[in-house]
């Protein structure tokens, strides 16, 4: 599996105006498990494009009701399990390099609408920034860690 490459992507920590991150469920796992949006991106995409098209694809939230704070150094990484490794995107990558942007939410809460064209969450909310690694899938505990690393300085 190492010899793999990482899968291009984009991860997006949503703040409310109380300084809760947004959270959702997957829809196609009933596991327990809570992430923040995030995803590929599209041959030739810059990962804010792709970070602000990913969060309106996943949560109906358009680009004018956000405010990016914040944007990662570098791209964090994470491996997939080798379970899932064989089997998700066709298994050509190990896991994902992800560029991370910190971004505050301008809207309402009814502005946010998980029934999109391509529904990927089955329910939302908001939560704790410390509470994040222990709500992810144990895979990406250590990737949600490092993102809480690189926003601390905004998050107080």
């Amino acid at each position: 599996m190492t010899d793999l490459p990482y899968r291009p992507a984009a991860g997006i920590m949503l703040l409310n105006r109380d300084n809760k991150v947004f959270v959702a469920q997957r829809i196609d796992t009933t596991l327990d498990a809570w992430q923040m949006p995030q995803g590929g991106l599209d041959p030739g995409e810059d990962a804010q494009t792709g970070a602000l098209r990913e969060l309106e694809e996943e949560t109906g939230i358009p680009p004018h009701l956000v405010e990016i704070v914040a944007r990662s150094a570098g791209e964090l990484l994470y491996d997939l399990p080798a379970d899932l490794a064989g089997s998700l995107w066709r298994g050509r990558y190990r896991g994902q390099r992800q560029v991370w942007f910190l971004l505050r939410f301008l809207g309402r809460d009814a502005d946010i609408d998980l029934a999109t064209a391509h529904p990927e969450f089955r329910t939302w909310k908001w939560a704790e920034p410390g509470d994040l690694p222990d709500m992810i899938v144990p895979f990406k505990a250590e990737l949600y860690r490092n993102v809480l690393r690189e926003f601390a300085a905004h998050l107080s």
